[in-house]
C-alpha cells in the first residue's frame, strides 16, 4: 500500500513573495488564513491551502520531493516548480 501524506500549500508567482509569506509565518499568522488571502492556487485557497492526501507519483517531482520530507507540522522553506513557489505544510 502507498503511502499517502496530507498537506497544504501556499502558491505565489515570485520568490520575494514567498520569502515575504514565510516571514508571516514565523511571526505566527496562520497558514489557512495566508493560504485563502495570498495563494494563486484558487481550488486549494478555498481550504486554507488543503490539498488532501495524496502519494508519490501525484504532484510535480520538486514539491514532492519536499512534502515527503517534511515532518508533520513542518512547513517548507519555498519550492520551485513550473507553477511558482510553494510553501508546503504537512499534517498528516
Amino acid at each position: 500500500m502507498a503511502i499517502k501524506i496530507k498537506c497544504s500549500h501556499i502558491l505565489v508567482e515570485k520568490q520575494s513573495e514567498s520569502l515575504a509569506i514565510m516571514e508571516r509565518i514565523k511571526k505566527g499568522e496562520k497558514f489557512g488564513k495566508l493560504a485563502k488571502e495570498l495563494s494563486i492556487d484558487s481550488g486549494s485557497a478555498k481550504k486554507d491551502g488543503s490539498l488532501g492526501y495524496f502519494t508519490k507519483g501525484m504532484m510535480v517531482k520538486p514539491f514532492e520531493e519536499a512534502a515527503f520530507k517534511l515532518q508533520i507540522g513542518e512547513i517548507s522553506e519555498p519550492i520551485k516548480t513550473e507553477f511558482g513557489y510553494h510553501i508546503i505544510k504537512r499534517f498528516e
